[in-house]
């Protein structure tokens, strides 16, 4: 009998995730070579992976290199608008199509995140799998497609919004209520109280930058 292996990763992947959990940060230069023994894989498809990569505008020129992009104030704003939009519809979407299961599901997540209030990183991490797990409950696989590429995107900012203080446990609560939302069947609520909870993360990421410009400015 045959054994099946598990897929592998292919270069797009392995090289989105590498900027995804901060191997490679914005402004950091990805050499072919370098990728290709990292990766243990031939160049050809380390190149058609940074040409793509390039096309979504994850990666920029500079000069001859291709380096991680980086989002200006500009560039974030848009991002956080087209988010808060989509995180919400997936809310709506999820409070009518999940499943008794997938709600228990997010329960828990907001039970065992809670212990990670003090560990930005970690509860960054766990934020992502709880809105990746809302937007599979929205049973809209287009819609499931494109929040990939708009948190794909967010990894090009160089920090979390739940590093602020007081943050994390503030959002934890904000998960909560979304969860309470879903599991009512609400749609208008659930709409609402995710894309309170995008706003909310967008202003607090505005004064973490407005404070790191002032930090920079009395140096």
């Amino acid at each position: 009998m045959s054994l099946i292996k598990p897929a592998q990763k292919d270069a797009y992947s392995m090289i989105l995730d590498a900027i995804d959990i901060g191997i490679y940060k914005p402004g950091d230069r990805l050499v072919e070579s370098e990728l290709a023994e990292r990766f243990g894989m031939s160049r050809t498809p380390i190149r058609e992976a940074l040409q793509r990569l390039e096309t979504q505008s994850l990666l920029e020129r500079d000069g001859r290199s291709l380096i991680v992009a980086s989002l200006d104030h500009n560039q974030m704003a848009e991002l956080y608008v087209v988010r808060r939009e989509l995180e919400g519809l997936a809310a709506r979407l999820a409070a009518r199509h999940a499943t008794e299961e997938e709600i228990r599901v997010l329960r828990e997540m907001v039970r065992a995140d809670d212990a990670l209030v003090g560990d930005p990183a970690a509860l960054s991490r766990a934020n992502r799998r709880f809105h990746e797990q809302i937007h599979l409950a929205s049973h809209n696989r287009y819609l499931v497609q494109q929040l990939d590429l708009v948190h794909r995107t967010m990894a090009l900012m160089a920090n979390t919004s739940l590093a602020a203080e007081g943050r994390g446990e503030i959002a934890q609560n904000e998960h909560s209520g979304i969860v309470d939302a879903i599991e009512a069947r609400d749609e208008d609520a659930a709409e609402k109280a995710l894309k309170d909870h995008i706003s909310i993360a967008f202003m607090t990421r505005l004064q973490q930058d407005a404070g790191a410009r002032e930090r920079s400015r009395n140096r």
